[in-house]
């Protein structure tokens, strides 16, 4: 049933010339404005279609209903947090530990906040369309290289780091989400940076060793 409902979410087909690939990068845009205008009760693909400039018949080539629309945003926006996890974990790969963390926990953050409207809007669509099972299969490729890099950190001993990896990024993804769901305060996001580091750091410096 699951395996069903995920299919009926995902796009008709994938965008292989340049002017398709714009076309369905202005729908991605479109949703995200129409979600963050009226809320994903009031999106529609009329309203998406309107506000990205192409005819409904168009947005149907690609997204067969709502729900795909807000998958794909979703899908997207949780690839660019775990690429930029991704990008953070091979910078530092057998770095010390308390580096790795002062490149990964940034690295997490920035990218939830660089459009921090999208991503909590996103939290309350994700009901809509199974997000819970969108993140957990993204996640994984963050996951993937976080454990890598602390397996390969300097001092590292053998262990079950693929645990200690989960617990960091449910920790960043956690305090993360909770900041943002109180509207993302400057002092907030401020205290998220220094503090969420810490724990990090902490953490992961004790697990690697004792591990």
């Amino acid at each position: 049933m699951k395996t069903a409902l995920a299919h009926a979410f995902q796009p008709r087909k994938t965008p292989i010339q340049k002017r398709s690939t714009v076309t369905v990068e202005a729908i991605a845009e479109a949703t995200i404005q129409v979600l963050l205008a009226v809320g994903s009760d009031r999106l529609t693909t009329t309203r998406v279609a309107e506000r990205a400039g192409v005819s409904v018949g168009t947005l149907y080539q690609y997204y067969p209903n709502k729900q795909s629309l807000l998958h794909a945003v979703l899908e997207a926006h949780l690839t660019r947090v775990a690429e930029a996890v991704e990008g953070a974990c091979r910078a530092y790969r057998g770095a010390a530990v308390k580096e790795l963390m002062a490149a990964v926990v940034p690295a997490y953050v920035d990218a939830k906040l660089e459009r921090a409207d999208v991503s909590t809007a996103l939290y309350a669509a994700g009901s809509d369309v199974d997000g819970a099972a969108i993140v957990r299969r993204i996640s994984k490729s963050g996951n993937r290289a976080l454990t890598a890099a602390l397996a390969e950190a300097a001092g590292a001993q053998p262990g079950d780091m693929e645990f200690v990896a989960l617990m960091i990024y449910s920790a960043m993804a956690g305090a993360t989400r909770a900041v943002l769901e109180a509207g993302a305060p400057a002092r907030m996001v401020a205290r998220l940076r220094e503090e969420l580091l810490v724990l990090c750091q902490a953490y992961a410096a004790k697990s690697v060793r004792s591990s």
